[in-house]
């Protein structure tokens, strides 16, 4: 196994299986707004890069619709108070980052989901093992900016030399090319093996116990 000190997560399909809360907020504001629905697999193809990104493809005609702030405001509250009804850990992660903690690693979550809800739900499931939950906030560019990675690694006093970035999407594997870091895709979140492939994965996992030292 590498010798990395620093293990830098994505939360939303990498830590945590976010999906069915994702898709039953959209679809509440979807319906409070009278706008068509989607499936579960078809919000999971528009994660990724953040919840206003999310809503801005499920909305129709995107940020140009005259209701997308009152639509997306909507959705906002909505996840706010629902994000834990199905939300959990992925098997193995929990035995991962106990094990990850035990060896004296730092542990950093970064993502673009809205800076309230990262907080929220890393301190629900992860207090004793993530040192740092950074998410999407006014005055730091999100993913595949560098700068939530950037600033994790400031705030753990973290080298870039020895961390390591994980995630589960095109968006994580540019995220980490941008941050200069190496970068292990894994195939239990949104995207499947081919799509991380033709997106640049040169690294990719099946399950966390491929992380345990």
């Amino acid at each position: 196994m590498d010798n990395f000190e620093t293990y830098i997560f994505d939360l939303d399909g990498t830590l945590l299986n976010t999906i069915q809360d994702l898709a039953a907020s959209c679809n509440y504001a979807l319906r409070y707004s009278n706008m068509p629905e989607y499936s579960v697999d078809e919000v999971r193809m528009m994660v990724g890069n953040g919840v206003k990104k999310l809503m801005e493809r499920a909305i129709p005609e995107g940020l140009n619709n005259p209701r997308f702030e009152e639509t997306y405001a909507s959705f906002r509250k909505h996840y706010l108070e629902h994000n834990l009804d199905t939300t959990g850990p992925y098997p193995g992660i929990m035995d991962l980052l106990k094990n990850l903690k035990a060896h004296g690693k730092k542990v950093a979550v970064v993502s673009n989901k809205f800076y309230a809800a990262t907080q929220a739900l890393c301190k629900h499931f992860f207090s004793d093992y993530v040192d740092v939950a950074i998410g999407e906030r006014e005055n730091i560019r999100k993913k595949p900016a560098p700068d939530t990675v950037n600033e994790a690694l400031l705030q753990l006093g973290a080298s870039r030399d020895t961390a390591v970035y994980i995630g589960d999407s095109d968006v994580d594997i540019e995220t980490a090319r941008n941050s200069n870091m190496p970068c292990i895709s894994v195939l239990w979140g949104f995207r499947d093996h081919d799509f991380l492939v033709e997106h640049g994965a040169t690294r990719l996992i099946s399950s966390p116990k491929e992380l345990m030292l």
